[in-house]
């Protein structure tokens, strides 16, 4: 890696759209690193651009000219990303891609083979790992505040269905596997070291688009760990966003809001027979709630430590300073179950692989 003074990057965004639009909210914080231009192929997009005080480029070939750009934020459709990285890498031009980064595992690699040729800096903007629900999750299973981890169901869902663009469309990346799945998935592989052993899904096609307007998969880990990640975009009444179990005890986190609560076994009380309960027509002990004395109950606290932003990491990657947050491998590790999660689905199978 080039080591560089500290200076400021210049970025140019490609994708001038939600997404790209919303990047420039996340680089204003940070000092070293200034959007100065944009370049879409829709027109009231960039005179939006020009609106916001941007220099506009009449093609890509013009962006990738400009001496004056360090890096390409990517935030196109899904199935030019490939294209558009590997042209920027080779224009000596640092690369940013919103995510999905590619739609095949082998697109992913290409890119980053050239990436290395040309020494630049590539990454992916991954930006959930950095949801406050997720910190809260990963931070309660690292400390075994639950005791060891056995099982986790990660969820979104909504009932707004599929956005009414090129996110409906099979040739350009949609569907909400490639859409949300990716977060979901990413955020599942950072919370535990073992490898996967098996994956079974199925995918929803409710809403008669030709993608899958959500999708469920059941994943099972070497170490005996499960997860059920879904996404869902049917849904009137919402299930939990995070909902998991451990040896000495279970937490919800019931949305972005961070509702949610924390009941743990109490270690300084003995097991206590639980009561039978009527429940329907029948008696019961087993589905009997545990007793108040034999559980601890905690409120859902926000994480106390603010994290490196996405684009303090960059920075300092692109100058030597530090390794990337979001890694390669990491990166490739999502796309290949995606693309066990599509194949398990069509199949209607387990696949049994290690990922």
């Amino acid at each position: 890696m080039i080591k560089m003074n500290n200076r400021v990057y210049n970025v140019a965004i490609v994708g001038y759209g939600g997404m790209g639009s919303y990047h420039v909210q996340l680089i204003e914080p940070v000092s070293q690193i200034s959007v100065i231009g944009v370049y879409d192929t829709v027109e009231y997009r960039m005179e939006l651009g020009k609106e916001a005080g941007y220099k506009t480029y009449e093609s890509l070939d013009a962006v990738l000219a400009d001496e004056l750009v360090d890096v390409v934020l990517i935030a196109t459709p899904n199935d030019v990303h490939k294209d558009i990285a590997i042209q920027a890498l080779q224009a000596g031009k640092h690369v940013i891609c919103e995510k999905p980064v590619t739609i095949t595992s082998t697109d992913f690699k290409d890119i980053v083979k050239v990436a290395n040729q040309e020494n630049r800096v590539f990454t992916v903007h991954q930006n959930r790992r950095w949801d406050e629900d997720f910190r809260i999750a990963k931070d309660l299973i690292d400390k075994k505040t639950l005791g060891e981890l056995f099982h986790l169901e990660s969820r979104v869902q909504g009932a707004n269905g599929i956005p009414g663009d090129w996110r409906q469309l099979k040739d350009y990346g949609g569907g909400m596997l490639l859409d949300w799945g990716v977060h979901l998935l990413d955020q599942l592989l950072l919370v535990t070291d073992s490898q996967i052993e098996s994956v079974t899904a199925t995918l929803s096609y409710i809403l008669g688009t030709e993608v899958d307007d959500g999708f469920t998969s059941y994943i099972t880990f070497k170490d005996g760990l499960t997860a059920l990640v879904e996404v869902g975009t049917t849904n009137y009444v919402k299930l939990p966003r995070w909902y998991i179990k451990g040896t000495e005890g279970t937490a919800v986190i019931r949305d972005w809001d961070l509702s949610g609560e924390i009941i743990t076994r109490n270690p300084d009380v003995a097991h206590v027979e639980p009561k039978p309960i009527k429940a329907g027509q029948g008696l019961t002990k087993t589905m009997a709630p545990p007793s108040e004395e034999s559980t601890l109950k905690f409120a859902i606290e926000k994480p106390d430590l603010k994290p490196q932003s996405f684009y303090e990491n960059f920075v300092s990657a692109i100058e030597g300073k530090s390794e990337l947050a979001i890694k390669h491998d990491e990166v490739l590790r999502v796309l290949v179950l995606i693309e066990t999660i599509f194949e398990a689905a069509e199949t209607k199978s387990v696949i049994h692989r290690s990922i």
